[in-house]
This record gives structure tokens, sequence and C-alpha cells, in this order.
């Protein structure tokens, strides 16, 4: 149900922003619609599972406070990020 190792790898490398980079708010984002979209998927099979639906709550939310601190500091930084991880307005 989480992201592995070598995926979080790979998204951290597709949205950074410097080499080492894993702490910008477009990795953080990346990162919790990766999760999101598993906790999605779970949920089409476990649809009472109401703990894990507390946790999916709790990253969307986190997700959009990031989204309107990039949005804040950079607007095109936000737009960009949005049209590559396919997120609405």
């Amino acid at each position: 149900m989480s992201v592995t190792a070598e995926k979080k790898q790979e998204i951290i490398a597709d949205n950074a922003r410097a080499k080492n980079d894993t702490g910008s708010p477009e990795v953080q984002v990346a990162i919790l619609t990766s999760r999101i979209l598993t906790l999605t998927e779970h949920f089409k099979a476990h649809h009472k599972d109401n703990h894990s639906r507390r946790g999916l709550l709790m990253m969307v939310n986190k997700r959009r406070s990031l989204l309107d601190y990039l949005k804040k500091k950079d607007v095109a930084r936000y737009n960009a990020l949005i049209q590559k991880l396919g997120l609405r307005k």
C-alpha cells in the first residue's frame, strides 16, 4: 500500500530542483500524489477501510497546503508542477 524505495527515488529524481533535493515542495507534492493514487486504488477493493481513509484525507490536506505555499511563493513553479502531475487547480 506504500510507495517502494525505488519508486520514491525515481519520483525524487524526476522532481528535484538540485542534485540532493528531497525536501522542496515539488518533491513532497509528487511523493504525496503517488501515495494518494496508491491509496485510491486500495479503496476500490477495500471501501470500508476507514482508518486508511483518514490517512488519505490527511495526505490530501498536506498536499493542498504545500501547493498553496508554492503558489504563494512562485506561481510559475506551481503551474509547472500542476501541469506535470496532472492535478487540477
